[in-house]
């Protein structure tokens, strides 16, 4: 039997509240993608009703599976999120594998980042691709430092960042809808045009990356202050701002935009706003992509770590990854583990195709984690439910469904065009089962090890 999730959590202190949660789930989501991923989803489905029928598709499987998480979110209110429900519920070597999706994926994340953050600066200063690459690197060092030092300082800066890019977003909504010169006539062109259906999954791939981030707020919940209804509010309010949010941004490019122009547009916020206000508004919208990708850049920093931290814990990782700090108390080694991948794959790899590599890597595990309510409602009845999925078991089983259809399809397209690169990345997954025989194979062999993990059965 696994160890209660509060007994071990207690070594995190609870200081973060419902505002904060909420701040996490949507300064995570709402980072660079809604200034550029638009134009894409435009390009792959056809028409305005093809844009319209992904972003609502997109916001509704993040939002049914939010409301799923939130159940299991309710349950183990304990640092890991996603790591712990499928431990809880499929065993140690699924969790594991999540853990190593996480591994080489979320350090990827934040070095993308802040390249993002490092390009967009580089419009206004003539900096070198190595100098870029510098800025990038400061920045990541200076939000790690900060949620090194003081969860509550992360938790401020969280704060700030977010309602920040809330105001900005609202602002240049207004501003598109209300100097677009042919307002209604962008609007009913919503029903023309012809779907391209066989776009619809790779340009639903594409929202679920903007959309993506709802789950980070769930390995901070070992910090959560009455996590029981804290959490299941935070995911589900969070989630609900940001959908509303990338529907009324869409609407506003579409109305700003000609169809053609939207679909064929490499900076879709800028050109829509040079097209309303003219060329020198441009410089709003590198402040607005800065300000999105700080805030969401923080709250991945702040909440990524506690998912190795939850693995070293379990004596799945290495075991001075799971020390707290004495003074700061946060898991300051696992913020440092992190910093350090990060900075690897910043100097030491591109970014081509991350959106993709994420979702395909992180979200099956979403879907898995999911069907772990069913498990967990058969096999362990007993659990105290603090909130429950509303519509099961069809909203959960909606979720399920959706995920895996658009990431079926997905892989089903890129192996039909890039068979080696489709099999590498499945292959990526997969290898995680190995490195983790390996792993307990190596902590059989040493006693303490051994002994550590025997407290966790």
């Amino acid at each position: 039997m696994v160890a209660s999730p509060d007994a071990k959590s207690s070594r995190l202190p609870r200081k973060l509240g419902a505002w904060t949660g909420a701040a996490v789930v949507v300064g995570v989501i709402i980072g660079s993608g809604i200034y550029k991923i638009p134009s894409d989803v435009a390009h792959l489905t056809g028409s305005l009703s093809g844009v319209a029928l992904v972003w609502i598709l997109g916001g509704l499987i993040s939002l049914f599976g939010a409301l799923s998480i939130a159940e299991l979110a309710a349950m183990f209110p304990d640092a890991g999120g996603p790591y712990v429900y499928l431990r809880e519920a499929f065993g140690r070597p699924l969790a594991f594998m999540f853990g190593w999706m996480w591994l080489i994926t979320t350090p990827n994340a934040w070095a993308a980042q802040a390249v993002t953050f490092a390009d967009y600066f580089g419009t206004s200063v003539a900096f070198t691709a190595f100098e870029k690459q510098l800025l990038a690197a400061l920045l990541i060092t200076l939000l790690s430092a900060v949620s090194y030092c003081s969860v509550n300082l992360g938790a401020w800066v969280q704060n700030l960042s977010t309602g920040t890019k809330l105001v900005a977003l609202a602002g240049l909504a207004v501003a598109l809808f209300a100097f677009a010169p042919h307002t209604s006539s962008s609007l009913t062109a919503l029903g023309s045009g012809h779907i391209i259906w066989s776009g619809i999954g790779v340009a639903l791939i594409a929202s679920l990356w903007a959309y993506d981030g709802w789950v980070n707020i769930t390995p901070l919940s070992g910090e959560m202050k009455q996590p029981q209804t804290t959490l299941p509010r935070a995911l589900i309010y969070g989630t609900l701002v940001t959908l509303a949010v990338y529907l009324i941004m869409n609407a506003a490019f579409a109305t700003a935009l000609p169809f053609h122009a939207l679909a064929s547009s490499k900076a879709v916020a800028s050109d829509a706003l040079t097209a309303v206000l003219g060329p020198g508004a441009a410089v709003v919208i590198v402040i607005l992509v800065m300000i999105s990708t700080f805030g969401s850049m923080n709250g991945s920093i702040l909440s990524d770590p506690r998912v190795f931290y939850a693995m070293a814990e379990d004596g799945l990782f290495l075991r001075s990854v799971g020390k707290v700090h004495p003074r700061f108390q946060t898991p300051y080694v696992a913020i440092v583990f992190s910093w350090a991948l990060a900075m690897v794959f910043l100097f030491f790899r591109n970014f081509l195709d991350l959106a993709e590599a994420y979702v395909l890597g992180i979200w099956p595990f979403l879907a898995l984690s999911t069907i772990g309510l069913y498990v967990l409602r058969r096999r362990r009845p007993e659990l105290a439910r603090p909130y429950k999925v509303w519509g099961y078991p069809v909203v959960p089983m909606l979720f399920v469904l959706g995920t895996f259809l658009v990431i079926s399809d997905t892989y089903y397209e890129h192996f039909r065009l890039h068979p080696l690169d489709t099999g590498f990345s499945l292959a990526l997954i997969l290898v995680g089962l190995p490195v983790y025989w390996i792993w307990t194979w190596y902590q059989r062999r040493t006693p303490d090890s051994a002994n550590r993990a025997a407290g966790l059965e």
